[in-house]
């Protein structure tokens, strides 16, 4: 309803110069319907001359070739007549025969056989052949030999009836042999239709015709043709006498090239003026619809510029040669320059920051060679103030209505914001990472404060004893030296174990250095065995003998051990006194090294198992939700992987693999 108002608006408005183009555009309409009725009509008529052309032609040619044929076999018969006279007069007929057949033979290829016969139709003599082309009777009864020599001995040459054979079709001609007015004997002759169809017919007529030779009946006895012709193409019969008998000469003409040419041409010509007429047709709509499309198009113009204008990410259009030609808004903020100081300007750019000009300058040739890379690329920009911001930037070929590229669309992302929160995301990692060793740390104290009052009391011990024996006077330097050495000796112990800790709970970056995964499970075992034995659980550790070096951080994997210990441990708090055992497995497989942590304890349902590793994600009340996530990125940054498995004894078995020899 919208759209019938504003035409019937545009129509109490339309200028009077519109109403009479709307009559000049109908004068034309009627014009080009009238040139397209003339134009199928001269078409018709020309179509109808060319076919009458045609078959004149065609009439012309058939009644040359069937006169060509006939004086072809009469010419044949008055040789073979000849030689009859001649067989009759010879002293040495048989001689002359042989020499004369081969003569004829040869010169007619169309005669596949003949055969000299006497009186009572025995075989005196034959070429190629001494056999009758034919013997027996037909169904009628009547033997067509004798029928045929009966009607020569009557003084003429008698042409067959056409016949079929395994090879061909063919017909036989007799010429009666008189001897001072006695019948003698009969030459007969063997046509072949196909050879005679391929010795009589010339090149250029077959190039035109299709030429078959058929029987009263219809049935086809011979053709000769380079292609099947159409049925709706010409045709012209003529009666093929000699040797009669009902055969007729048909010849039809080829579809030629030139009909299809002419069909194809009128076709065209016909679309052609369809096309004028209605596009004619169209202008008229067209004009109406100018001021609509215009007004739309002013519409769709600052439509297109509130998006572009509301646009948080940059837009860049430059040419081939890096000539920036368009830049939104939302670019022109970023950089802080103004579209006047950037449109027309060549690389290097106001905005390229210098410290990364070589770098910048090598990425934009890539860009213009058609080299930029689908995923972008990130490069360090600077404001017109003199700040530097990150941007992400991605370029498409710009392609213009033509389908040729004219430039490069480039979208420019400020990501300045997201690698900062990318950095304070790492940093707060790392930090819960030295959060989960301090948590560690706290609950392994008592069992630290264990291990240092043993090594300090064996030093205040032999520090007392060697104090009395100085005092006493009653000793030996050797009951000295060896009460020092053991003295030392607990003395480094304590120092171990004071590293021990320092090293596990100290922030550092990850450190990669050979690393023997024995003394890892070693050192894991030693900071939680006295948590386990208080909670009633046995450690059992599996390590196989050979064992290679491997890369690793070995105070992040003990990480990960005291973890997964810790968990199985705990998960064995309400198991039964004589199940409460953890695994520790070390063992090869392949150019991996695998740790396996097993417990008895309820194990993992299938529902849990698939959130175990997500942030924030626990099944302790008091948990974090950080623990397993944190050992998973730890084997990750390894190389290795992390998973767990249910333990067919019961409980849960978690996995750690490391590969070997990574550099």
């Amino acid at each position: 309803m919208k759209e019938l108002a504003l035409s019937y608006q545009y129509d109490r408005r339309r200028p009077t110069s519109l109403k009479w183009s709307n009559w000049y555009l109908s004068i034309l309409k009627l014009a080009v319907g009238l040139l397209l009725v003339l134009l199928i009509a001269l078409l018709w008529l020309l179509h109808r001359n060319e076919v009458d052309d045609q078959r004149s032609t065609l009439i012309a040619d058939v009644l040359w070739l069937e006169q060509s044929m006939r004086f072809h076999l009469e010419g044949n018969s008055e040789q073979l007549q000849q030689l009859a006279l001649d067989l009759a007069r010879a002293r040495k007929p048989g001689e002359i025969f042989d020499l004369r057949a081969r003569h004829i033979l040869k010169n007619n290829p169309e005669l596949r056989q003949l055969l000299w016969l006497d009186a009572g139709a025995r075989i005196l003599h034959g070429m190629p052949t001494q056999s009758l082309p034919r013997a027996g009777q037909e169904t009628s009864g009547e033997d067509p030999l004798k029928r045929s020599i009966e009607l020569a001995r009557l003084g003429k040459p008698i042409y067959s009836d056409a016949y079929r054979t395994t090879e061909n079709s063919q017909f036989e001609v007799y010429v009666p042999i008189f001897d001072d007015g006695h019948y003698r004997g009969i030459l007969l002759g063997v046509y072949s239709l196909n050879g005679l169809l391929k010795q009589q017919i010339p090149w250029w007529f077959a190039e035109k015709y299709q030429v078959r030779i058929v029987d009263g009946n219809g049935s086809l006895l011979a053709s000769k043709s380079k292609i099947d012709a159409s049925p709706t193409t010409l045709s012209y019969p003529v009666s093929l006498d000699p040797p009669g008998y009902g055969m007729v000469l048909q010849v039809t003409v080829y579809r030629g090239a030139d009909n299809l040419a002419q069909t194809l041409i009128a076709t065209l010509i016909i679309i052609l003026a369809a096309a004028v007429f209605w596009s004619l047709w169209a202008v008229r709509g067209l004009i109406q619809r100018r001021l609509f499309a215009e007004q739309a198009l002013r519409s769709e113009y600052a439509f297109r510029k509130a998006m572009e204008d509301s646009l948080v990410i940059g837009m860049r259009a430059r040419d081939l040669d890096g000539r920036v030609t368009y830049a939104n808004p939302a670019f022109l903020q970023m950089v802080g320059f103004s579209a006047e100081e950037l449109i027309g300007r060549e690389p290097p750019m106001p905005y390229w920051a210098p410290e990364e000009m070589e770098r910048t300058l090598l990425l934009n040739n890539r860009v213009l060679q058609g080299k930029a890379p689908h995923e972008g690329f990130e490069i360090r920009l600077m404001h017109k103030n003199g700040s530097r911001f990150d941007a992400l930037i991605y370029e498409a070929p710009l392609i213009d209505a033509d389908g040729r590229q004219t430039g490069w669309m480039g979208s420019i992302i400020d990501v300045t914001e997201r690698k900062h929160a990318e950095e304070l995301a790492r940093q707060q990692q790392e930090k819960l990472q030295v959060t989960a060793r301090l948590v560690t740390m706290g609950e392994m104290a008592s069992t630290l404060a264990h291990e240092l009052n043993q090594p300090l009391a064996a030093i205040t011990s032999y520090n007392t004893g060697c104090l009395n024996k100085l005092e006493s006077g009653n000793f030996t330097t050797t009951q000295l030296k060896e009460a020092l050495g053991k003295l030392a000796v607990q003395a480094q112990r304590a120092g171990h174990i004071i590293r021990r800790v320092h090293d596990f709970v100290r922030k550092s970056e990850p450190k990669l250095a050979p690393c023997d995964l024995a003394e890892a499970v070693d050192d894991s075992i030693g900071f939680i065995e006295g948590a386990a034995k208080s909670r009633g659980v046995r450690i059992v550790r599996e390590i196989q003998g050979m064992r290679p070096e491997l890369l690793a951080d070995q105070v992040m994997i003990e990480q990960v051990l005291l973890n997964l210990m810790r968990n199985g441990i705990e998960a064995m708090a309400e198991a039964p006194a004589d199940r409460r055992r953890l695994t520790v497995k070390l063992s090869q497989r392949e150019n991996q090294m695998e740790i396996r942590v097993i417990d008895h304890g309820p194990g993992i349902p299938p529902e849990i198992e698939e959130k175990l590793f997500t942030p924030l994600f626990s099944t302790k009340a008091d948990g974090m939700g950080m623990g397993l996530n944190i050992c998973r990125s730890i084997i990750e940054f390894h190389h290795g992987r992390l998973w767990v498995e249910s333990n067919p004894e019961g409980g849960s078995i978690f996995v750690m693999t490391l590969p070997i020899g990574r550099q």
